[in-house]
């Protein structure tokens, strides 16, 4: 029997109670948890937690990731700065350098900047004050509802209901889709203030293959960019990545709004998620086919 692939699903905040603290991802963790082969054996093996810092401030875990046993890493940035210090960073650049996959997502304006010690994975996201979009046209705000939230904030609608993406050319086999008539991934949930990505000058193996659209501005943003697997200056075949806008796009709350939320959210919900089962099993589709595609 092959092993399951080992995912650890980890945010850059301690654990807070009123707060996107890891387990509001529950639904993600036990999707995950329930993947089978046509076997019926289980493909992965999830392992969840929040950030914990040593005496040196380090994380015990991301510091040393390339040590573990780990065979993905989905990183949840929800730091505004501080989520990652430069060794924790070393250790996922290690963990990626000898296979490791990666899945890196944060959200508006600033929320997430620590991962920008990524080396190219940091560089695919852009934040208002650290790396910001090279497109100077979008350093404005997009979703004029949230005051005091800053660009990039894309709003592609309200937690708990679901977009409409545009896969980009070539289709990408993240987005395949057996259960859908059109073969497609075609709904990813929404957000009011998603962040920005995009791909950097002079990358050659990354590219977006999915993108969204503004309820307010009508301007399309990146949903999605994914990094193939090359080989470094020094002969290590790189882990594949996957940068998404929003870790709304995973988190229990948009998948299911009846599962709640940290009360300093204060954007009035929809229901579009509870009322379209399609959109689930497509966001549930597309976390498989992420899975599958990290694994080294």
């Amino acid at each position: 029997m092959t092993q399951p692939i080992r995912i650890l699903l980890q945010t850059t905040i301690p654990t807070t109670e009123d707060d996107w603290s890891i387990w509001r991802f529950s639904m993600l963790r036990d999707y995950l948890a329930s993947v089978t082969d046509e076997a019926g054996n289980l493909l992965f093996e999830v392992t969840e937690r929040d950030r914990v810092s040593d005496a040196d401030g380090n994380d015990p875990i991301l510091s040393t990731l390339d040590r573990s046993d780990f065979d993905q890493l989905w990183l949840f940035a929800l730091d505004t700065g501080e989520g990652l210090t430069e060794k924790d960073c070393a250790g996922i650049n290690a963990f990626r350098r000898r296979g490791g996959g990666i899945l890196t997502t944060r959200d508006h304006q600033d929320m997430g900047c620590s991962m920008y010690g990524l080396g190219d994975i940091g560089a695919i996201h852009f934040f208002n004050t650290k790396n910001p979009d090279p497109d100077e046209s979008r350093w404005c705000i997009d979703d004029p509802y949230t005051t005091y939230i800053s660009w990039p904030n894309y709003h592609s609608g309200r937690n708990g209901d679901y977009q409409k993406i545009t896969p980009t050319e070539p289709i990408h086999e993240l987005l395949r889709n057996p259960n859908s008539p059109s073969g497609l991934v075609e709904y990813f949930p929404t957000h009011p203030h998603e962040g920005a990505i995009g791909v950097p000058t002079g990358a050659k193996n990354a590219r977006v293959i999915a993108m969204g659209k503004s309820l307010i501005t009508g301007r399309p943003f990146n949903l999605a960019v994914v990094i193939e697997s090359e080989k470094d200056t020094d002969g290590n075949t790189l882990g594949r990545a996957v940068a998404a806008s929003s870790f709304h796009h995973f988190v229990d709350y948009n998948w299911d709004i009846e599962k709640g939320c940290p009360s300093f959210v204060d954007e009035a919900p929809g229901d579009g998620m509870n009322q379209e089962p399609r959109a689930l099993e497509n966001i549930k589709t597309y976390v498989r086919n992420v899975a599958l595609w990290l694994a080294p």
